[in-house]
Formats: structure tokens, sequence, C-alpha cells
């Protein structure tokens, strides 16, 4: 190929050829939905593919390409697809009653489970990581008395918590002072100058979607050192870090949050978040106190995902197969990094254990900044050339490894990006 650009038009054209009927429903998807798209993250150009049925590790899409799913939903797949114990979860939960309108008891044992698992004094149950967020940010404010709060820049906390480059617009009107990921010094004087305002830091301990890029242990404790020293409530996002170790990655750093927020697998595949941390804190939500803060949800304490959540949690996903399942993808990088260094090719892969991004780029990658240097035609090569092999990945490089996966899938994506190499040594240096 002479260019990137013959490249990437010949690869679009071979996939859009092997789809018409994903062709077509995405004409039908647009006459109903902007962009024939109700998720934006799982949208690309000039289509998306489109799905049919998924089982274990497999996907396959309406025009009969099969797929090994390596995007594991964006972390909340770590099942895998139709995961026998979760099915017949799903099926305890129908014979029990879905719509209740009351307490449960099955409310209390995920409960219980999920603060044993994650060293959380108290905890309450939501509906998504994107409403745990917003509910451990206002609890910050209400207890500390104070209205700003500071992310990250390159950061993500949910659909109205984009940090990317900045506050989105279509953010909740937080006043935001933008911290800088892995960046101490920077960080710690903007924490000195707006101390009196601040009623929350909030991170992810590894950037999830900036990057997968983990945060260093002398950013985590200066982080814990401020806080503490000024008030300020230190929230970790650990929507999809939590299945990184045991007890989450705060656990593996040694630093321990005021608060954590919790989603996406953790419910068995159903629709999950909760937030929690110190008890003085959650105690603001005691209905039985003087003047609580109210925090409704008719789907809070369903019976599908506290179900299916405690079964998960306890059986599928234990303790000792964490450890497992993230050693493996710790293996997996160190192959990958390896064999992008062996062919002198201009690629990385970031992250810890199970959650992985793929950058077709050298050098140190600490930041979102950082990742974003990377040249995003590259980036839709490798993920169409993935397409191909029968390969999916996100668009961004981003992999949530599924326990479904096997050691032959593992090598049918290196085999995948060595043939990439091979084929497009050429444009990556």
């Amino acid at each position: 190929m002479n260019t990137i650009d013959d490249a990437l038009t010949e690869a679009v054209a071979n996939f859009v050829a092997r789809r018409p009927k994903t062709a077509a429903m995405h004409e039908r998807a647009k006459a109903v939905m902007p962009g024939g798209n109700t998720r934006t993250v799982l949208f690309s150009q000039p289509f998306p593919i489109r799905i049919a049925t998924a089982e274990g590790s497999r996907l396959t899409d309406i025009d009969g390409h099969s797929y090994i799913d390596y995007v594991g939903e964006y972390s909340a797949g770590i099942y895998g697809h139709s995961h026998p114990k979760l099915v017949a979860a799903v099926q305890d939960a129908l014979a029990m009653g879905l719509n209740i309108g009351a307490q449960h008891v099955r409310e209390v044992s995920f409960a219980e489970a999920v603060a044993e698992r994650f060293a959380l004094e108290r905890l309450r149950f939501t509906n998504s990581g994107t409403e745990a967020n917003m509910m451990a940010l206002a609890a910050a404010r209400a207890f500390t008395g104070r209205g700003a709060i500071m992310p990250m820049i390159g950061g993500y906390h949910g659909g109205t918590l984009y940090f990317t480059s900045g506050p989105s617009a279509v953010n909740a009107p937080f006043d935001c002072v933008m911290g800088h990921y892995n960046k101490a010094d920077e960080t710690r004087a903007l924490i000195t100058a707006h101390a009196e305002k601040l009623a929350a830091v909030i991170l992810e301990p590894m950037l999830g979607g900036g990057g997968c890029i983990p945060a260093s242990p002398e950013f985590l404790a200066m982080l814990r050192e401020e806080c503490t020293v000024r008030g300020i409530v230190l929230i970790f996002d650990e929507v999809m870090t939590s299945r990184l170790h045991p007890g989450g990655l705060a656990a593996k750093t040694g630093v321990t949050p005021d608060m954590t927020t919790l989603g996406k697998y953790i419910g068995g595949g159903m629709s999950f978040g909760a937030f929690g941390g110190r008890a003085d804190i959650m105690a603001l939500f005691d209905p039985s106190a003087a003047k609580p803060l109210p925090h409704a949800g008719t789907f809070n304490n369903n019976t599908l995902t506290m179900t299916a959540g405690r079964v998960g949690l306890t059986e599928v996903f234990t303790r000792e197969v964490c450890v497992s399942h993230n050693g493996r993808g710790e293996a997996l990088k160190a192959r990958l990094n390896d064999m992008f260094m062996r062919h002198q090719a201009a690629m990385q892969v970031t992250g810890v254990g199970s959650l992985l991004t793929l950058h077709p780029l050298g050098g140190s990658i600490s930041s979102a900044e950082d990742a974003a240097k990377a040249d995003m035609r590259l980036k839709r090569l490798i993920y169409f050339h993935l397409l191909a092999n029968g390969l999916y990945v996100a668009e961004r490089g981003f992999m949530a490894l599924a326990l479904t996966l096997s050691d032959t899938d593992f090598a049918a994506l290196e085999a995948a990006l060595q043939g990439f190499i091979e084929k497009y040594r050429g444009l990556l240096n």
C-alpha cells in the first residue's frame, strides 16, 4: 500500500462488500434513530456490525460472519454470552417475580457479597455506573458542603460525565477543576489552589476509555494525601477496574478511597451500578435520619440483577478466578508487546490484566494526551483487519477479555496482529 489512506479505503470497501444485509439494516435504523444509533460507543463508519446471535465467546452478524468477541461488552460481558449459571439465575429470578415494588431478601445477600468483596462499609445500588458516579458526587457535595469536583482530563465516568478533552456539552453542570492524570505536581498545585471549593476528586485508578492507562503509585498516593489533609472526598470509579483484582484496583494499589463506584459485570450481565464506602458519608442516604438525601430508582433492587449478580460474583467470577483470569491477560499483553518489539513495529498494548488497549504508537503512554497521539486511521485499519480475520475489538483498540476466551482464541489474535504487521509494515513507522 502506498499510504494509510489507500490501505484504509481498500479495507472499508472490502468490509462493505461483504455486508449487504448490515448496510440495508443501517439505512433502516437511520430512519428512526439519529445515525442509526442509540449508543455512541458502538458506532463506526461507514456502519457498525450488527449482531444476530451470541454464544460463549462468539458473535455472529446478520450477514453470517462469525467473530471472536474481544470487546466483552466494554467490561460488562466478562462472563461471555449466556453463561449457564447466569441463565439459570435469570430463570430463577423470573420465577420469583420481576417488578416487586418492595424490598426483598435477595438484595441483602447481594449487598453483603459486594460489600465484602470490595471492602465497602455501606453501599447502595443503582442501574448503571453513570448513576453510581452521579450519586457519589452528590454525596460528596452534600457531605463537604462544597460544590466543585475534580475529574481528570481524559476521564470518563458515564453518559453525563465525559471528560475526554475537558467537560462535554452533555455533562451534568458541575463546576469542574480538571486534574492532569499521572502528573502529580501539576494536580497537587490545582488541588491546593481550589481546595476550599473542591468536594471530590474522581478518577479511575486505570483510565479505561482513555486508553487503559494505569495511574502511577505516586500519583494515587499524592491524591490520597491531599484529599485527607483538605477534607476532600476521594472517589475511585471502579466500574471497570474492579475486575482487575479480587478487591478492585484500590486493594491492588493499597490506596483506599473514601468512596467507590461499581457497575458493568458485577450485575451478572444485567443493568447494574453501585456506590459506597465510608459509613459516615453513606449515612446521608439513611431514610430514617432526620433529613436524608433522596435516592430514587425503580429498578435499583430489581430481582434479575440481584440474583444474577450474586451468582456471578460468588460462584463464577470468584476471587480465585479473578486472579487466574487477569494473569492470563497479563501474559497475553506481554506476548503481544514482545511480538511488536521483535518486528520493530510502532505498536503496543497497555492495560492491566483483562482490560487492554492496542495503540499504533511507540514511546511512553502515561496519559490520555499521550494516547491521543496515535493515528486514528491506523486504529481503524487494525479494526477492519481484525474483523476480516474474525476478531471483534473496539475501533479504538479497547479489549475486555471474557472468561470464555480460550488459549486458541488468544493465539488467533496474536496471529492476526502479526499478519497486520507483515501486511502493513511500511505504514507503521
